[in-house]
């Protein structure tokens, strides 16, 4: 038995974070799943109510302790495994890929998530289309500012060097959510460049929505 669990969901782009870096540490995990589609929200019920409180995936178990946030658990998985790293270089470089991450997981993914999308709907009379708007908005914002990030750090297939960083394992979740919502990524060539080579990369490709759905 894996002593490491992941509370799963496959669509989960905060997830997805978490399944691609243990794939890339190579550190065995339980995936279980919690439902958190609109209509089943088993985070919101027992018993995963009283092991996360904040009632989001995911979070992860090890022994009698339980943790949630995906960049803690990142930075955990960071310290506890540390090779390969997924910050690497000088204090400069690791700030750099930090804040790479963080502008997705910080400013684009937080107005994404369900609870942010279900209080359009509800409070605010919002339809699909409108959703679909929104929801765009925002990654292109975002991405507009990383594109530009990412051309400063030339003549590699990654963004801050030649192996993947924590910047890709934020950046790929991300994408997929983009191409879920019908964004037209062509204006962020650099994006999408990177996006690509690492979703050939094993440790990327186990860990996609479509292979642990189908897993």
């Amino acid at each position: 038995m894996k002593d490491l669990k992941l509370y799963d969901f496959w669509r989960s782009s905060a997830a997805y974070r978490l399944r691609i870096a243990l794939n890339l540490k190579g550190v065995e995990f339980e995936s279980l799943p919690v439902n958190i589609a609109p209509g089943a929200d088993e985070q919101m019920q027992e018993p995963y109510r009283a092991l996360n409180p904040q009632m989001r995936v995911p979070a992860i178990a090890l022994d009698d302790r339980i943790a949630n946030q995906s960049m803690a658990i990142l930075e955990w998985l960071e310290e506890t495994y540390p090779d390969p790293p997924l910050l690497t270089g000088d204090a400069w470089r690791r700030m750099e890929i930090r804040a790479f991450a963080d502008t997705i997981a910080c400013d684009i993914h937080p107005l994404n998530n369900l609870s942010v999308l279900s209080r359009l709907r509800e409070s605010f009379g919002a339809d699909e289309a409108a959703i679909a708007t929104w929801y765009r908005s925002w990654i292109v914002t975002g991405f507009s500012a990383l594109e530009t990030i990412a051309l400063r750090h030339p003549g590699s297939d990654f963004l801050f060097g030649d192996q993947p960083t924590l910047a890709e394992v934020c950046l790929v979740p991300q994408m997929y959510n983009a191409r879920r919502f019908e964004t037209d990524l062509s204006p962020f060539p650099k994006l999408l460049e990177v996006d690509a080579v690492c979703r050939e990369i094993p440790a990327f490709a186990a860990a996609s929505p479509e292979a642990v759905k189908a897993g």
